[in-house]
């Protein structure tokens, strides 16, 4: 008890106090009722990109996943990447959820470390990392290449950002949110669930430094930055 982070226990005093101001966070009723998201959001597991906090989400109402560099691996039979696989299962088969959307986001660091090559060079003898990242595979980055041009248009980063580099992760980090959405569909659930018509996939892109959200067009594969537009 002494040892944890006073950190957190502070922030769990403002969530308490939240509670008892009858905030959005209401406890009974989320026992009693259990949990019924009708979406799904596959996101990394990056510090500063927090799904619930970006779209302004109240307790209950996603089904959050999160992993380095917010993969969704192909379907295998030989028992690997379980966890995402049982939480893909969970959310389609027993929550029924609407939607799935694969959250990426700018200067991820498993893409960064693709990219680079830095994820050959393993933290542990295990190479976790290298391998996770590995199953970005070729393709994503022939998919990132046809699209290397999608952003030419937009404003240069900030000063102090290597232009060239900044695009050159930002096609490779859409790339991989294409990749997952393509991999979705070897599910046997999802497959299901899609030619029933009960389900929608979805891609995201964050930016962190300017926290603006592109959502991916489903035809053609390209981001678009959401301001401005009326979805209604």
């Amino acid at each position: 008890m002494r040892t944890f982070p006073l950190k957190l226990l502070d922030g769990y005093k403002g969530f308490r106090s939240a509670v008892s101001n009858k905030g959005t966070y209401e406890p009974g009723r989320l026992a009693r009722e259990g949990q019924n998201p009708d979406i799904m959001v596959v996101a990394c597991c990056d510090s500063r990109v927090t799904p619930e906090l970006i779209f302004s989400a109240d307790p209950g109402s996603l089904f959050v996943v999160r992993n380095i560099a917010n993969i969704i691996p192909p379907h295998v039979d030989d028992g690997r990447n379980m966890s995402t696989a049982a939480a893909l299962e969970f959310a389609v088969q027993a929550l029924r959820v609407k939607h799935i959307v694969i959250l990426g986001h700018a200067h991820c660091g498993g893409i960064r470390a693709a990219v680079d090559g830095a994820a050959q060079n393993a933290l542990s003898e295990h190479d976790y990392l290298g391998r996770w990242i590995g199953l970005l595979g070729t393709q994503v980055m022939e998919d990132a290449n046809l699209h290397a041009h999608d952003h030419d248009c937009d404003p240069v980063p900030a000063a102090g950002h290597d232009d060239v580099a900044t695009r050159k992760y930002r096609a490779v980090e859409e790339a991989g949110i294409r990749a997952s959405l393509e991999n979705l569909r070897s599910f046997s659930c999802v497959r299901q669930a899609l030619a029933e018509g009960t389900l929608s996939l979805h891609g995201a892109w964050f930016d962190i430094e300017k926290g603006e959200l592109w959502v991916m067009d489903g035809p053609s594969g390209e981001f678009h930055w959401t301001d401005g537009i009326d979805f209604r």
